[in-house]
């Protein structure tokens, strides 16, 4: 049973994270909640699931022209500084503050999304 719920939070976080929605959320609340693994450690998995995963969906959205790599250079700049500045300080910040921390940001971002809709549906 165990193998079959990793299958499947497998799966749906590839399946959401190749839209670009994000699907990292659903790993680390998988591996937190119902795999007890350490907040600190489920990000680490995360990452390292999301290599391949990324990988692919790169190749299929380049050879799709879905991929502006002019727009995108600056961004990758920013998110390399952003990962080792990240990287340096979480080694000061306790497990558990780094999961409050995850679930304010789950819940701010779903917030602006809820928001964003009702706005937009204003302006139709």
């Amino acid at each position: 049973m165990n193998y079959i719920v990793s299958v499947v939070a497998g799966f749906l976080s590839g399946l959401i994270g190749s839209m670009g929605f994000g699907g990292g959320g659903i790993l680390i609340i998988y591996l937190v909640i119902f795999a007890n693994t350490p907040q600190i450690v489920a990000q680490g998995i995360n990452l390292i699931f999301f290599i391949p995963c990324a990988l692919l969906a790169t190749i299929i959205y380049s050879i799709k022209k879905q991929i502006k790599f002019k727009v995108i250079l600056p961004v990758i700049l920013g998110g390399i500084i952003g990962v080792l500045f990240a990287s340096y300080f979480l080694s000061f910040i306790k497990s558990e503050w780094l999961s409050k921390a995850f679930a304010i940001f789950l819940i701010l971002m779903g917030l602006a999304t809820v928001i964003k809709v009702k706005i937009k549906k204003k302006s139709m």
